[in-house]
């Protein structure tokens, strides 16, 4: 039996789990049992930030279901240019080729957040930052790659803004917990509306 909890995120990212207990709060994680995709090509006419709300809402619905009275934290990200929506890269030619098409272009990371209890959508939200790619050449590409080697399939963008794909960047617009997938100051917020965390 699962012992009441009042606050879970229903991610098993570390990278999530980590701002929750940088900003001191006590939860529990359990990633969601959702296949992404499929909601996704089931949306096909939602638009980028449509697409992470979704996502975020069917991850809490998800894990609401085993946390009986909790508040569950669902979260998303989609990374957009245009209308087209990109997803990790499966292959290093693929990642070579999102890169590519980043350069010298403005592209757009939605962060959505919903909480839901008992199965009802409490809240959401959705931010966005905007990130200016510089113009690459391939051979820079080619360099990058080899040097972050596997962490070109570990995020969307084939870059982890801490690390060396700070390189690639010549303007960042938005806050970084947004960049990271999980809008803090919203989500705080709102925690302290609900009265879940102290106020």
């Amino acid at each position: 039996m699962i012992p009441e909890v009042t606050l879970v995120l229903a991610s098993s990212s570390p990278f999530r789990r980590m701002l929750l207990e940088n900003a001191g709060l006590t939860f529990e994680s359990r990633a969601a049992d959702i296949d992404e995709r499929q909601i996704e090509a089931s949306e096909d006419h939602a638009g980028p930030e449509a697409v992470a709300g979704i996502l975020a809402r069917a991850k809490a619905e998800d894990i609401s279901r085993h946390f009986p009275g909790a508040l569950v934290i669902g979260s998303d990200q989609t990374m957009s240019l245009g209308d087209r929506v990109y997803h990790k890269a499966k292959t290093r030619a693929e990642a070579r080729e999102n890169l590519m098409s980043l350069s010298g272009r403005t592209h757009r990371l939605n962060s959505a957040i919903a909480i839901v209890k008992d199965g009802n959508l409490v809240w959401e939200h959705v931010a966005y930052a905007e990130l200016t790619v510089r113009n690459l050449t391939e051979s820079f590409v080619d360099r990058y790659l080899d040097r972050i080697g596997d962490k070109a399939f570990s995020s969307v963008g084939g870059y982890q803004l801490e690390g060396e794909g700070i390189h690639l960047f010549s303007a960042i617009e938005g806050d970084y917990f947004t960049i990271l997938g999980l809008p803090m100051l919203p989500l705080l917020e709102e925690l302290r509306r609900l009265g879940a965390i102290d106020g």
